[in-house]
């Protein structure tokens, strides 16, 4: 297994720049002058007040199109991320199991499933990435979904770390795997709201080798949008990967919204 230093994906450069590159919102047009000598009586078909601009609450919903030019690219990251080939074969070895709680257990099936929201939500686009040097597998989804119900999810995920701190778990085949939930950071200024975890799986892998997965999940709120980024696999897992991306991933939706807008 080869081991890279952080330094080799330039996220940070990348972050600066979306971040000096976000849209500006139209420029208000200057007030028109009014001619010399106009105290006269305004007409009443004229208003003195201005049109009202329309409430961020009735923007429109995201097209595909939006939705699908707000997910990252293997551009975006650089080698050694590259398109996925596929689902991991750790997906169904591992995460397809029984867990001892049934918090534990709803984790489990949310992220097999890569539904954290249940029924009442739509991904609007999702994207795979593969790290072709670690083996790790990067999934990003734009989700619609009702803040309430974000924030319910947001909130369970919170306590999952004290429900989850130390669990196990038996795969399809009958391995035992030891879990471990544990609570991640995420940046500030990533999204309305956010919550981000770690869950580890160490046992023994489908061909009875010692294995331990490492799964990152991220979590943000984003008006009536959600971002999902998980970040897992059998070898080197990086936060500071997951944070970062759910960063730009966060800001990237939130510039696509505000085009639309202007577009409208």
């Amino acid at each position: 297994m080869i081991r890279r230093p952080l330094c080799a994906l330039p996220l940070a450069a990348l972050l600066a720049t979306t971040a000096c590159s976000a849209i500006t919102t139209e420029k208000a047009a200057p007030a028109a002058s009014s001619p010399s000598g106009a105290a006269h009586r305004p007409s009443p078909k004229k208003s003195a007040a201005p049109p009202a601009s329309p409430s961020p609450a009735a923007a429109p919903a995201l097209t595909a199109a939006q939705a699908q030019a707000a997910l990252i690219t293997d551009a975006d990251l650089g080698e050694p991320w590259a398109a996925t080939q596929g689902a991991a074969t750790w997906r169904d070895g591992l995460l397809k199991a029984t867990a001892s709680a049934p918090d534990c257990q709803k984790l489990l099936d949310a992220l097999y499933a890569e539904d954290l929201f249940g029924t009442g939500a739509r991904v609007r686009a999702r994207t795979g990435l593969d790290d072709t040097w670690n083996d790790a597998q990067l999934h990003h989804q734009v989700v619609a979904v009702r803040p309430s119900d974000a924030d319910r999810t947001l909130a369970w995920l919170k306590q999952l770390p004290g429900k989850c701190a130390r669990f196990t778990a038996s795969t399809t085949t009958g391995a035992v795997q030891r879990g471990a939930v544990a609570e991640e950071t995420l940046p500030d200024s990533a999204g309305d709201a956010r919550q981000a975890l770690r869950l580890t799986l160490t046992g023994e892998g489908t061909d009875g080798e010692a294995t331990t997965l490492t799964l990152d999940v991220a979590v943000v709120r984003a008006g009536d949008d959600a971002v999902v980024v998980t970040n897992g696999g059998l070898g080197d897992v990086y936060a500071e990967i997951t944070q970062a991306v759910a960063d730009l991933a966060a800001k990237r939706l939130t510039e696509v919204r505000k085009q639309g807008r202007v577009q409208v």
